[in-house]
């Protein structure tokens, strides 16, 4: 595999790597968490070997955002590397869920550096805590995620089933041509979906905002979930199950930065993203900028 091609270090010209990899112990307004789940993807993938991948892309990147005029490097951010064995059904889950209610308690937003699919049930229970009722989630996502048991691709069905109410889940850039039978349970479970075509015609400042609204209702905490497969199969061709017709990566970091200048969301996971198959590194870039794009939405807050 060739990886993303990055610059030998220089200390002249400090990195996005660095930024994150200095940390912050006393104190945070970002936190970095590492979850590398994919035992329950079929096929089966390499995503665990994402999070490593996504931090080490970062040394291809700077903290100095040009248009917005602002330095990530003024924001405290601290990696709190990754949770052991997150697939094990007890053990695993539970340390997802504590690891992710602890950096909610330390930051004011925590990316979760996914993993498969299977991150997210856990992750939004783990910042939800006790607030589940009123909290939220907002899905960028070309799947309803709705299939039974556990699996990569069961996240919603699972939180529905935890006590998540349906009128607060917004799912953004759902394809065609998947069974109508997911489509069908959605719309029972009051569930809003805004499809490519909508995402297309609303544009993707208007769709998040929507989805903002719908998740955000409760008056509870947000999280945001990023299935990259959510773009278009050429942007991100470690992403399996993408296909042609997906937002571009362009829509899919406007969403991203607009989400996190919102304070109602606490946390957003960056999932299925297949580290070991992204021979130009192209995907795993990607899952990076929305790293560095929700921290800019941060530092906007």
């Amino acid at each position: 595999m060739t990886g993303p091609l990055v610059p030998p270090p220089d200390s002249r010209r400090p990195t996005a790597a660095d930024w994150l990899a200095r940390g912050t112990p006393d104190r945070a307004d970002l936190a970095v968490l590492g979850v590398p789940t994919f035992a329950t993807s079929r096929p089966r993938t390499g995503a665990h070997a994402t999070p490593a991948a996504i931090r080490r892309a970062l040394a291809g990147f700077s903290t100095w955002s040009a248009s917005r005029r602002r330095d990530l490097a003024d924001l405290a951010a601290v990696d709190l590397g990754d949770v052991a064995d997150p697939d094990l059904e007890v053990d695993g889950e539970w340390r997802t869920m504590h690891a992710v209610s602890a950096a909610c308690a330390r930051a004011g937003l925590t990316v979760i550096l996914g993993g498969d699919g299977a991150v997210t049930a856990p992750a939004v229970l783990g910042m939800a805590g006790d607030d589940l009722a009123h909290a939220g989630l907002v899905a960028l996502d070309a799947h309803h995620d709705l299939a039974d048991g556990r699996s990569a691709a069961s996240s919603v069905r699972r939180l529905l089933d935890a006590g998540l109410a349906g009128v607060r889940i917004a799912q953004v850039g759902i394809a065609d041509w998947a069974p109508r039978r997911d489509d069908d349970a959605a719309a029972a479970q009051g569930v809003t979906v805004l499809s490519r075509a909508e995402v297309e015609a609303r544009g993707a400042a208007g769709s998040i905002r929507r989805a903002l609204d719908v998740a955000g209702a409760g008056g509870g905490p947000v999280y945001l979930s990023v299935d990259l497969g959510v773009c278009d199969a050429a942007a991100v061709p470690a992403c399996a199950r993408a296909v042609p017709g997906g937002l571009t990566a362009r829509e899919l970091l406007t969403a991203v930065h607009i989400a996190a200048t919102d304070p109602r969301v606490r946390a957003i996971d960056l999932t299925e993203v297949d580290a070991p198959r992204d021979t130009d590194g192209r995907t795993v870039r990607l899952a990076a900028l929305c790293l560095l794009e929700g921290a800019a939405g941060l530092a906007a807050r």
